[in-house]
Protein backbone atom coordinates (compact mmCIF):
# COMPACT_ATOMS: atom_id res chain seq x y z
CA UNK A 1 0.00 0.00 0.00
CA UNK A 2 1.59 3.31 -1.09
CA UNK A 3 0.92 6.37 0.52
CA UNK A 4 0.29 9.73 -1.41
CA UNK A 5 0.85 13.58 -0.39
CA UNK A 6 -2.29 15.70 -1.55
CA UNK A 7 -2.69 19.09 -0.67
CA UNK A 8 -6.42 20.07 0.57
CA UNK A 9 -8.01 22.72 -1.82
CA UNK A 10 -9.26 24.62 0.94
CA UNK A 11 -6.82 24.50 3.81
CA UNK A 12 -3.62 24.28 1.73
CA UNK A 13 -2.78 21.48 4.57
CA UNK A 14 -0.35 18.37 2.99
CA UNK A 15 -2.61 15.31 3.60
CA UNK A 16 -1.41 11.48 4.16
CA UNK A 17 -3.94 9.21 1.80
CA UNK A 18 -3.31 5.69 1.06
CA UNK A 19 -3.76 5.39 -3.08
CA UNK A 20 -6.03 3.28 -2.76
CA UNK A 21 -8.43 5.43 -0.69
CA UNK A 22 -8.08 8.22 -3.54
CA UNK A 23 -11.44 6.82 -4.97
CA UNK A 24 -13.40 7.01 -1.90
CA UNK A 25 -14.03 10.79 -1.13
CA UNK A 26 -10.87 11.50 1.11
CA UNK A 27 -11.78 14.51 3.17
CA UNK A 28 -8.44 16.95 4.65
CA UNK A 29 -7.64 15.36 8.30
CA UNK A 30 -7.26 19.01 8.96
CA UNK A 31 -10.49 20.99 8.12
CA UNK A 32 -12.51 18.33 6.96
CA UNK A 33 -13.14 19.55 3.52
CA UNK A 34 -13.63 17.22 0.39
CA UNK A 35 -9.51 16.81 -0.87
CA UNK A 36 -11.26 16.24 -4.58
CA UNK A 37 -14.02 18.88 -4.89
CA UNK A 38 -14.58 17.91 -9.25
CA UNK A 39 -13.89 21.62 -9.86
CA UNK A 40 -10.59 23.12 -10.81
CA UNK A 41 -8.41 24.78 -8.11
CA UNK A 42 -7.85 28.41 -7.70
CA UNK A 43 -3.64 29.16 -8.04
CA UNK A 44 -2.40 32.59 -6.72
CA UNK A 45 1.16 33.96 -5.81
CA UNK A 46 0.23 32.10 -2.31
CA UNK A 47 -0.48 28.47 -2.58
CA UNK A 48 0.86 27.54 -6.25
CA UNK A 49 4.29 26.39 -4.94
CA UNK A 50 2.67 24.56 -2.66
CA UNK A 51 0.20 22.51 -4.72
CA UNK A 52 2.66 22.31 -7.68
CA UNK A 53 5.50 20.70 -5.55
CA UNK A 54 4.09 19.17 -2.71
CA UNK A 55 1.46 16.80 -4.66
CA UNK A 56 2.29 13.39 -5.77
CA UNK A 57 -0.52 13.37 -8.37
CA UNK A 58 0.43 15.25 -11.35
CA UNK A 59 -1.08 18.87 -11.70
CA UNK A 60 -2.12 20.27 -14.52
CA UNK A 61 -2.63 24.18 -14.61
CA UNK A 62 -4.64 26.21 -16.90
CA UNK A 63 -2.92 29.71 -17.54
CA UNK A 64 -5.47 31.93 -18.70
CA UNK A 65 -6.83 35.94 -18.13
CA UNK A 66 -10.51 37.02 -18.36
CA UNK A 67 -10.07 38.81 -21.55
CA UNK A 68 -9.26 35.95 -23.49
CA UNK A 69 -11.76 34.49 -25.51
CA UNK A 70 -10.89 31.09 -26.52
CA UNK A 71 -10.15 30.92 -22.48
CA UNK A 72 -13.61 31.52 -22.07
CA UNK A 73 -14.53 29.34 -24.47
CA UNK A 74 -12.28 26.37 -22.69
CA UNK A 75 -13.42 27.24 -19.30
CA UNK A 76 -16.83 24.78 -18.95
CA UNK A 77 -14.57 21.83 -21.01
CA UNK A 78 -11.73 22.27 -18.36
CA UNK A 79 -14.42 21.82 -15.63
CA UNK A 80 -15.73 19.18 -16.76
CA UNK A 81 -12.14 17.32 -17.32
CA UNK A 82 -11.51 17.77 -13.88
CA UNK A 83 -14.78 15.75 -13.24
CA UNK A 84 -13.24 12.66 -15.10
CA UNK A 85 -9.55 13.29 -14.17
CA UNK A 86 -9.66 13.22 -10.44
CA UNK A 87 -8.85 11.94 -8.02
CA UNK A 88 -5.77 11.20 -10.38
CA UNK A 89 -4.69 14.68 -11.00
CA UNK A 90 -5.87 18.09 -9.45
CA UNK A 91 -6.75 20.49 -12.28
CA UNK A 92 -6.05 23.88 -11.37
CA UNK A 93 -5.97 27.08 -12.99
CA UNK A 94 -3.68 30.51 -12.63
CA UNK A 95 -4.95 33.95 -13.75
CA UNK A 96 -2.08 35.41 -15.41
CA UNK A 97 -3.36 38.86 -15.10
CA UNK A 98 -3.27 38.69 -11.68
CA UNK A 99 -0.41 36.32 -11.40
CA UNK A 100 1.80 37.88 -14.15
CA UNK A 101 5.07 37.10 -12.16
CA UNK A 102 4.70 33.09 -11.96
CA UNK A 103 3.06 33.68 -15.71
CA UNK A 104 6.60 35.17 -16.71
CA UNK A 105 8.51 32.36 -14.53
CA UNK A 106 7.17 29.73 -16.59
CA UNK A 107 7.57 31.65 -20.35
CA UNK A 108 4.00 31.78 -20.62
CA UNK A 109 3.29 33.50 -24.52
CA UNK A 110 -0.04 32.33 -25.44
CA UNK A 111 -3.57 31.31 -23.78
CA UNK A 112 -5.25 29.37 -22.92
CA UNK A 113 -1.76 27.04 -21.94
CA UNK A 114 -1.86 23.86 -20.14
CA UNK A 115 1.03 22.82 -18.13
CA UNK A 116 1.55 19.67 -16.31
CA UNK A 117 3.78 19.48 -13.42
CA UNK A 118 4.81 16.44 -11.90
CA UNK A 119 6.99 16.29 -8.19
CA UNK A 120 7.13 20.08 -8.99
CA UNK A 121 8.39 19.75 -13.08
CA UNK A 122 7.50 21.08 -16.01
CA UNK A 123 6.36 17.82 -17.60
CA UNK A 124 4.93 18.90 -20.78
CA UNK A 125 2.41 21.85 -22.22
CA UNK A 126 0.20 22.35 -24.83
CA UNK A 127 -1.47 26.00 -25.98
CA UNK A 128 -4.48 26.84 -27.58
CA UNK A 129 -8.38 25.78 -26.73
CA UNK A 130 -9.42 22.18 -26.23
CA UNK A 131 -12.55 20.41 -25.90
CA UNK A 132 -12.89 18.04 -22.88
CA UNK A 133 -12.28 15.05 -24.73
CA UNK A 134 -9.01 16.66 -26.07
CA UNK A 135 -7.92 17.76 -22.64
CA UNK A 136 -8.41 14.06 -20.87
CA UNK A 137 -7.03 12.49 -24.01
CA UNK A 138 -3.53 14.60 -23.42
CA UNK A 139 -3.69 14.44 -20.01
CA UNK A 140 -3.81 11.02 -19.76
CA UNK A 141 -1.51 10.41 -22.70
CA UNK A 142 1.27 12.39 -20.75
CA UNK A 143 1.43 11.67 -17.15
Amino acid sequence: MSTLHIVCPQCQTVNRIASERLAQHPRCGQCKDDLFTGHPLELTDRNFQKHIARNDIPVVVDFWASWCGPCKMMAPAYAQAAVALEPKVRLSKLNTEQEQGIAGQFNIRSIPTLVIFKAGREITRMSGAMSTADIVHWVNSNI
